[in-house]
């Protein structure tokens, strides 16, 4: 073999190391610039959305509490494809659309009854669609806010018996009347 042709698949070869291995990593990237799409706005918006969906009691906080905002948020970019989470985007804008439509104020504005007065309408709307639920705002928001405020250390300690679930395994607990169910 030549010198020239064997300093050219020397090249060849080192030239489609470097790159490939710059496209594997390319896809390794921590995806920051997706966690953009969602303002200190929105965060509220949803927090707001969530205390009126689970809001708080004498005996447990509610879904404010719980920071089921920031939660929604963390679940949309990190678990959601992106024409995922472009459909929860839109849909949050078409939602706060409706509202200043409806009651010609954000939902921020509106006061309790009026946003309990909205999120029973929107319940029985979702119940009475079957198709294309998947895409719908709401549905999916409420979900993800039962989600996160049961999963949460408020929503887990105050509104459940928590039961720490490192611990021994006890097949029959008994139910006492007016306490949470068992969570943990």
């Amino acid at each position: 073999m030549k010198r020239r042709k064997a300093m050219g698949l020397t090249a060849t070869i080192l030239g489609g190391t470097i790159i490939g291995t710059e496209l594997l990593l390319s896809g390794c990237t921590d995806g920051a610039e997706r966690r953009t799409s969602f303002s200190e706005s929105d965060i509220v918006l949803l927090d707001e959305l969530g205390e009126t969906i689970l809001p708080a009691t004498e005996g447990s906080p509610g879904a404010k509490a719980a920071k089921v905002g920031a939660f929604i948020k963390n679940i949309v970019n990190d678990c959601y494809s992106k024409k995922e989470r472009g459909t929860f985007l839109k849909g949050m804008g078409e939602f706060e659309q409706s509202v200043k439509e409806t009651y010609s104020k954000g939902f921020l504005e509106l006061d309790r009854v009026q946003r309990h007065e909205l999120v029973v309408k929107l319940d029985k709307e979702a119940e009475s669609i079957n198709d294309g639920i998947d895409t719908q705002f709401y549905p999916i928001v409420k979900i993800l806010v039962i989600e996160g405020y049961f999963t949460s250390e408020p929503g887990l300690t105050g509104a459940l018996r928590y039961n720490p679930t490192p611990g021994k395994y006890i097949g029959c607990v008994p139910y006492i009347e007016g306490e949470g169910y068992i969570g943990g």
